[in-house]
């Protein structure tokens, strides 16, 4: 998977499409991810003690990593990513590199 945590993306598909949000979790085998502020689900808390009131508690729910696409923090475009690898000291390391404008993004 492509993205990771603390990566800015925008939500291509649902009811926050269109939406920019930072990457908050991702889980790389169900292939989804949440993103801070969007695709909020409502959860409805019961009271514990008589006398105290129930709570309605909004999180963001996981969305498929397929509908959506990172934004590049150099040019600022949603973009597709590309792989890398350079040759080091310590041997190979892949690198993510936007399509757009070829910079390598960390």
């Amino acid at each position: 998977m492509n993205i990771k945590k603390n990566d800015n993306v925008k939500i291509l598909a649902g009811k926050d499409r269109g939406k920019n949000g930072k990457v908050l979790q991702v889980l790389p085998e169900a292939g989804r991810v949440s993103v801070e502020g969007l695709n909020l689900l409502v959860k409805h808390l019961r009271p514990n003690r008589e006398g105290e009131k129930g709570q309605r508690i909004e999180f963001p729910a996981f969305i498929n990593a397929s509908n959506v696409a990172l934004i590049c923090p150099s040019c600022g475009k949603q973009t597709r990513l590309a792989a890398k690898v350079v040759a080091g000291e310590k041997g190979n390391k892949k690198y993510r590199v936007c399509k757009k404008c070829q910079t390598v993004i960390e």
